[in-house]
């Protein structure tokens, strides 16, 4: 049996941090290489491989692949929902690219599994509020969501054409204390936390009565480490699964953080 060899690109992000550290317990520090573009987290420094990688260098990220003798790919590099309206065409650019080479290394090189998360962007106002299935009507509204739907046939065409095998989760807002998020609609649900305690106060762009869905991301990473450690023949969904977990509004979580922080 062959001694699987990870590659986490992204590592440096809100979920590639924690995921890193997961993997890295589970695997072994050496099988786990971590990389992105940004210098190196410093909750990763000394716990396994960093390497620098430009996704959207595919000659770059081949060599690398073969170099360190990959065997899966987790994809966590992204322009995210907020970030993105800054700038539409960049953020369609860098998801469908960055998706793109890695499938195709995947289907050159046979890695055994790819991982690449979508999101509850995916949804727009048509889509259910309230236990959403897995088969809904699909509109979303920010280039994110766009690219995260498209990925995801992306995602279910390499499988039927290819036979990669590609698996995905539609991650809600995640909340983490580790590192700091990148720049989603749901960030504000990590950074007040922060203001609150540093500043006294936090000014957030949402109504009040919002509620979006969010996960502790304890929780996404042993949902995404389930997923993939799943035999094949259970994954039924190649596009991405629903993932949920609870929903709050910007009141109920400033009335939470009052209960300890005054003000």
């Amino acid at each position: 049996m062959v001694k699987e060899k990870i590659l986490v690109i992204g590592a440096c992000g809100q979920i590639g941090v924690e995921l890193t550290l997961a993997l890295r317990k589970m695997y072994g520090e050496e099988q786990v290489v971590a990389s992105d573009l940004r210098e190196e987290n410093p909750l990763l420094k000394g716990t396994g491989p960093y390497v620098s990688i430009d996704v959207m260098n595919k000659e770059m990220l081949h060599v690398q692949v073969i170099r360190q003798g990959i065997t899966q790919i987790y994809l966590l590099a992204a322009i995210l929902s907020a970030t993105g309206e800054k700038n539409p065409a960049l953020a369609w650019h860098l998801n469908m690219q960055s998706l793109l080479n890695v499938l195709d290394i995947a289907k050159e090189e046979q890695l055994h599994k790819v991982y690449w998360p979508s999101s509850i962007a995916v949804f727009g106002p048509t889509s259910p509020k309230t236990l959403c299935p897995q088969q809904t009507i699909i509109e979303p509204t920010t280039v994110y969501g766009i690219s995260k739907y498209a990925g995801e046939f992306w995602c279910n065409y390499y499988h039927q054409r290819y036979g990669i095998d590609v698996r995905s989760l539609r991650y809600p807002g995640l909340i983490s204390y580790k590192s700091a998020p990148g720049g989603g609609t749901t960030d504000y649900a990590v950074e007040i936390f922060h203001e609150a305690r540093e500043e006294g106060k936090y000014t957030c762009f949402l109504r009040e009565d919002t509620y979006l869905p969010m996960m502790y991301m304890p929780d996404a990473i042993r949902a995404t480490i389930e997923l993939m450690e799943a035999d094949a023949t259970r994954i039924s969904v190649r596009t991405s699964y629903n993932l949920s977990a609870l929903s709050f509004s910007p009141k109920e979580i400033t009335e939470a953080i009052r209960s300890h922080i005054p003000g």
